[in-house]
């Protein structure tokens, strides 16, 4: 099996997923997110993505912040619909462009994002 990671400038996140979905890699097979709190670019995306014909695999990865987020890649694949919505209940990444940014895991009412470093253990009071 063969496997490549490449950082990506958040500036070119969505490019660049549109080259490897050029490229042959079909399938994404998760997109999923890093605090690495207490970092100014506090998040980092992470992408695995297949390619069902020739069985290679790639993980692109970003950094980003609540300011600066990244771009939605539903576009490029409509399921990232559903990893991107499980990011943001989970740690609070707005994706640009997502038409939904909904929780889909914790109550609507829930405060805070459980998955932050941050996030105190006892919960909000």
């Amino acid at each position: 099996m063969q496997e490549s990671t490449e950082i990506i400038e958040r500036g070119n996140w969505l490019a660049r997923a549109q080259a490897a979905r050029g490229a042959g890699f079909d399938q994404l097979a998760d997109l999923t997110c890093v605090d690495w709190f207490p970092a100014a670019d506090r998040f980092e995306i992470v992408l695995q993505l297949h390619d069902t014909k020739k069985h290679l695999w790639l993980r692109l990865k970003t950094r980003c912040s609540e300011e600066a987020p990244p771009a939605t890649l539903i576009s490029v694949w409509p399921s990232a619909n559903w990893f991107e919505r499980e990011v943001f209940d989970l740690f609070g990444v707005r994706f640009v462009g997502h038409p939904n940014l909904a929780r889909m895991l914790m109550p609507n009412e829930w405060e805070g994002h459980p998955l932050r470093k941050d996030y105190p253990v006892e919960g909000y009071r």
